[in-house]
């Protein structure tokens, strides 16, 4: 099974160790235990939305860039453990959102559209 938790802890490693920082710098600058983040990391313990948001501002990264990069790898390890539509009969599946041009489809989401031109 696929643990949010654990992708979140991957995703804030990464960009920590890309930026060449260490755990103690970036808890001391989040106001959060060392250790408790270090388990935020490994993926062992979840993050409430207050110490992700104090995380990220500690990274300087937007939170929405971190929740991107792991709805990304969710949705890879999700293809990898099994073929999502493969036993989805085609009258069960969910029409496409997007035409040939580009554009969004009146039928589909049109509150989508909606925003989108807004």
């Amino acid at each position: 099974m696929i643990l949010l938790r654990q992708l979140l802890g991957d995703v804030l490693r990464r960009l920590r160790v890309r930026q060449g920082r260490t755990l103690r710098e970036v808890s001391t600058l989040a106001r959060v235990s060392l250790g408790y983040l270090s388990e935020v990391e490994r993926g062992q313990k979840e993050a409430s939305s207050e110490l992700l948001a104090s995380i990220c501002g500690a990274l300087g990264v937007p939170l929405s860039q971190v929740l991107r990069e792991v709805s990304d790898q969710f949705a890879l390890a999700e293809l990898q453990a099994a073929p999502v539509l493969a036993d989805v009969p085609d009258r069960e599946r969910l029409p496409l959102t997007e035409t040939v041009s580009g554009t969004i489809s009146d039928s589909v989401f049109p509150e989508v559209k909606d925003m989108v031109a807004a």
